[in-house]
């Protein structure tokens, strides 16, 4: 077997060469205006905003800062751009139901139209109307109509008055009615008088008044006959008089609106509501306030104006609470009173892009109540019904309105975490039957010579677009070099703008403070720095508690069962490597292999897995045709949180090994990776951050040419160390060592060959394999042994007792 040679300096940071570059600065480029690295992302909203099938919505995946929102709404706008601009929605008073608006559909610019037309219509009707009942000809024929009531009445009461003289009656009227009296010589006999009077004249007198006050009864109870009979010629002279105000208005409204039968058939309520209720323009104070409640129902409410879009809408909604996408209706308090209207019904943003698209942020969805729900209910109606949570969830017993519901045509696309797509697949059966398309960000993509050369161009369109300094050829190269870093791969560059867009910025301020006219890789380094340190505290808090002895680590010497494991703590965006003593303790037992942190309830599955993983493959290598008679733990020391993941697996058998065998491990090296069952050394994450922290470490314990780490293979292209890191390699201060099984680690952490099995089936003499195969059979024969005379006591107690 041949032990693992350190990398080379090369192998553990690529670099970018300034020189490749032929300008000056990014000022001298062209302007970059294609969507970088995002071709999966663009066919896949290619394909859900051109299929117009129902339930092809699309959800935008990926991790916040990658640019979904930017890369989506550009592309949506382009598209957007040459597709036909949607129809005006009008609301309009429905006169049969008034909680029922009614819904008229208008071409583009055609509905603030028709709403200033029917304002202008309104106006003209609020005086013409009082205009045509104020003229003389109105006058005289109301006047000719009372006139000839009030004939009417005057002649009948004189031809009772007429045949009351004839019998020398007299017909008085007074507050309580009409009395018939005697009379003589065209006096009223007083009542001393008439009781002096014959009988049979007083009985005539009697007679005759009688017959006089049923004839003035007919006249009395036809006066409301005859009252209604001039108040419906009344009304029908002021419908005669409204119709001649208004008939040609409207009759000039409907010729420009021919084409819409909604609204004549609007315009014909309207003449119908005049007519009907006319004696409201007719009076005073009471009055005028009556038609003006009558006029505002002849208004329109332009729900939607599409006059200025040119093209689809392409709306983004920051809020998307129930009432913001679906609309409201809106109140007023008169007289204590909650009252509300036609005009009163507000949009959202489910109205705002129909016809178009919507974007909406997924998380800021669910986290409101109801809003996923009221989503989901208008896409699967394919209508916006306007409604409130009252109504909805009959909360309130209010009077409120029901608007006609919009008809609903729109692309709604969510922008989302992976998580939430998933767990809305798992959990919410309608979610894809609603949302069929997955547009998948890229975090990366691969660092090739084309893709550098747009990277250039990308950064300078950033740097110009956001006002800052332009790059030189050195800056540029700095940050691309850190794009392969936050991508952690040397192979690929990361896709997530925002952390790019953020450099920059911190870069022209140092370059700004500095007076210069660009930005520098002296620039880019100092941000890069600067990020750094803004959030290492805690990171510098650890170091110090390991330089003090607080946290027990050791970086020179060997010791038996003890290890440098190493490991990556993530603290918001910001992430460091800090080593971790592993320990490992073994005895005769029966093979088994306690996990010390999983005992305590501190090691996740992951670990555990990965425990169980290095338990069978111990087994299986060491103890094929025996049992493995051994008892063992694993501990994690001065860990005092939940330890999860298998990347410390490989230093667990390393230190489990080094006490079976009884071999020192070397506590210059640390050791990172994943072992399989088959003893191969798998790739783990956060390569970088775990060298750099284990290298601080040991730099400030001074380095002294010994110290290293043990890394997988498989992790040399994640490589993009710290310069520092590099240079104490390049000068043999430092090591990093790949390594693809765990006898190369072996082999590297305790300087002895690791061994392997000959043809004999045996390993070499003073190889580590053949110690702790040797260590294992001796503590199998022990358990033999022990458990031999425990079987030999079991029976000397049973023939004792049988005696």
């Amino acid at each position: 077997m041949v032990i693992p040679k350190p990398l080379n300096p090369e192998e553990l940071y690529r670099r970018c060469d300034p020189k490749s570059f032929d300008f000056e600065t990014t000022a001298d480029l062209g302007p970059f205006n294609e969507i970088f690295g995002q071709n999966r992302a663009l066919e896949t909203l290619k394909f859900g905003t051109g299929i117009n099938s129902e339930g092809y919505n699309l959800f935008v995946l990926g991790p916040p800062g990658i640019g979904k929102h930017e890369v989506v709404e550009k592309f949506l706008r382009a598209r957007a751009a040459d597709e036909p601009t949607p129809p005006d929605w009008v609301y309009i008073n429905n006169f049969v139901n008034p909680h029922k608006p009614r819904l008229i559909e208008l071409s583009a610019g055609r509905g603030k139209r028709f709403r200033d037309d029917l304002e202008q219509l309104v106006q003209e009707l609020r005086s013409a109307i009082p205009a045509i009942f104020e003229s003389e000809e109105y006058q005289s024929r109301l006047h000719d109509l009372q006139q000839e009531f009030g004939q009417r009445q005057q002649e009948a009461f004189h031809e009772i008055q007429e045949e009351a003289d004839k019998h020398d009656i007299a017909l008085t009227q007074s507050q309580s009615g009409f009395t018939f009296a005697p009379k003589r010589d065209g006096e009223v006999l007083r009542l001393e008088s008439y009781r002096a009077l014959p009988e049979e004249e007083r009985q005539a007198f009697e007679r005759t008044i009688e017959r006089l006050q049923e004839r003035l009864q007919q006249v009395i109870q036809q006066m409301p006959r005859w009252r209604k009979e001039t108040q419906n010629r009344i009304n029908e002279l002021n419908e005669e008089m409204a119709l001649f105000a208004v008939g040609h208005l409207l009759d000039e409204f409907r010729a420009d609106y021919q084409d819409c039968p909604r609204i004549l058939e609007h315009v014909d309520a309207i003449q119908k509501d005049v007519i009907e209720n006319v004696g409201a323009f007719v009076g005073q104070e009471d009055h005028n306030r009556a038609a003006e409640q009558l006029l505002n129902r002849y208004l329109a409410n332009v729900l939607i104006d599409n006059a200025r879009q040119q093209g689809a809408p392409v709306v983004y909604d920051d809020m998307p609470t129930h009432q913001h996408l679906i609309g409201r209706i809106e109140h007023h308090v008169q007289q204590g009173a909650l009252l509300t209207d036609f005009r009163l019904i507000r949009p959202g943003v489910l109205h705002q892009a129909n016809g178009g698209y919507l974007i909406v942020d997924v998380r800021k969805l669910l986290m409101q109540p109801f809003a996923w729900e009221s989503l989901k209910r208008a896409l699967y109606s394919n209508q916006i019904k306007t409604e409130s949570l009252e109504q909805l969830y009959s909360l309130m017993s209010t009077v409120s309105l029901e608007p006609e519901p919009v008809p609903l045509n729109l692309k709604v696309v969510l922008l989302g975490e992976r998580l939430l797509y998933y767990l809305l697949s798992a959990f919410d059966p309608d979610f894809l039957e609603l949302f069929k398309v997955q547009a998948d960000f890229e975090e990366d993509v691969a660092r090739t010579t084309e893709s550098t050369e747009h990277y250039t161009r990308l950064i300078g369109t950033m740097a110009q677009q956001e006002g800052l300094l332009a790059l030189d050829a050195g800056g540029v190269a700095r940050v691309i070099e850190h794009g392969s870093r936050l991508a952690d791969d040397s192979e690929r560059l990361t896709t997530h703008n925002r952390a790019i867009i953020d450099l920059l910025r911190e870069a022209h301020y140092w370059a700004s403070s500095a007076d210069s006219d660009r930005i520098s890789s002296q620039h880019v380094q100092q941000a890069i720095d600067h990020q750094i340190y803004r959030a290492s505290r805690v990171r510098e808090s650890m170091e110090r508690a390991i330089h003090r002895g607080t946290i027990i680590i050791d970086t020179q010497g060997e010791a038996v069962g003890r290890v440098n494991g190493l490991s990556v703590i993530q603290l918001g965006n910001y992430a460091f490597g800090r080593p971790t003593r592993i320990t490992a303790t073994a005895r005769l037992g029966r093979g088994n292999m306690v996990d010390i942190e999983r005992e305590a309830k501190l090691g996740g599955n992951i670990h555990s897995k990965g425990v169980m993983i290095l338990s069978n493959f111990l087994a299986s290598r060491y103890a094929r045709n025996r049992p493995l008679s051994l008892s063992a733990s694993l501990a994690f020391e001065q860990s005092y949180g939940l330890v999860d993941g298998d990347s410390a697996s490989v230093a667990e058998f390393c230190a489990l090994i080094s006490v079976l065998a009884d071999v020192p491990l070397k506590q210059a090296l640390a050791v990172t990776g994943s072992l399989n069952q088959h003893g191969q050394v798998q790739a783990v994450g956060g390569v970088n951050e775990k060298i750099e922290g284990f290298f601080d470490i040991c730099k400030k314990q001074r380095l002294d040419g010994a110290h290293g780490v043990l890394l997988p293979a498989a992790n040399i292209p994640h490589l993009m160390l710290r310069h520092d890191v590099v240079e104490a390699v390049r000068e043999g201060h430092f090591h990093v060592y790949p390594v693809s099984t765990v006898d190369e680690a072996l082999a590297l952490m305790t300087g002895m060959e690791a061994g392997e099995r000959g043809s004999d089936g045996e390993y070499p003499a003073d190889s580590v394999n053949h110690r702790v195969e040797q260590r294992l059979q001796e503590l199998a024969e022990l358990a033999r042994r022990v458990h031999g005379n425990n079987e030999e006591r079991v029976e000397q107690r049973k023939t004792n007792g049988d005696e």
